[in-house]
């Protein structure tokens, strides 16, 4: 995917909810073909730009406190991030 596609989907992600971005498995390597090496890349690329918009970055398996609720990054999960408040 180039930059401009990564931006494109992260926008699409972000008007769909902004306060949680979640990013599948099903997503990323099976709707967009990706290659284990572009999954990389694109997640590394996913992860700088939502940082820069404020977000926190969560990688499957991380646990984290999102509403009062202790929850994980589950194994279908690539990347889940969300809104600083």
């Amino acid at each position: 995917m180039t930059i401009q596609e990564i931006t494109k989907y992260l926008d699409k992600k972000i008007k769909e909810n902004e306060n949680e971005i979640r990013i599948t498995f099903f997503d990323v390597r099976v709707k967009h073909n990706l290659s284990e090496s572009e999954t990389d890349t694109f997640l590394t690329l996913c992860k700088n730009r939502l940082e820069n918009l404020g977000y926190n970055v969560f990688f499957t398996g991380a646990k984290f406190t999102y509403k009062n609720t202790r929850r994980t990054v589950q194994s279908n999960e690539l990347m889940i991030a969300v809104k600083e408040s």
